[in-house]
């Protein structure tokens, strides 16, 4: 069974920045594709970034206020993916899950993945 498990989030300010890992275990971590998603309460879980497999490019892609300020990344030597985060904004405070997915790719689509981390909080201050 695929386990995540996320690290990396806490407290920062506005403007600072946050690295948040997700180690993949019990599966092929390199026929994933990896995604980043966030939830705040009272809303629906949404998008932020993914990373496709190799075979596929490991095309990327961000929601609309990742863009520029996020970097998704996988390291298959640690089964690991990564999600830096700059230029944080109080409006980026959530809680963050990774996912996979079993086709490789790099949704942005909730249903699509598969196995989910337990999450991770992330809180920016102004």
């Amino acid at each position: 069974q695929v386990q995540l498990v996320e690290s990396g989030g806490g407290l920062v300010q506005a403007g600072g920045s946050l690295r948040l890992s997700c180690v993949h275990s019990g599966g092929s971590f390199s026929d994933h594709g990896m995604g980043w998603f966030r939830q705040t309460p009272g809303k629906e879980r949404e998008f932020v970034a993914a990373v496709a497999v190799r075979w596929r490019g490991e095309m990327t892609y961000y929601s609309d206020s990742a863009k520029g300020r996020f970097t998704v990344s996988r390291d298959p030597g640690a089964n690991t993916v990564y999600l830096q985060m700059n230029s944080l904004k109080p409006e980026d405070t959530a809680v963050y899950y990774c996912a996979a997915e079993r086709n490789g790719q790099a949704s942005r689509s909730v249903p699509d993945y598969d196995y989910w981390g337990q999450g991770t909080q992330v809180t920016v201050s102004s």
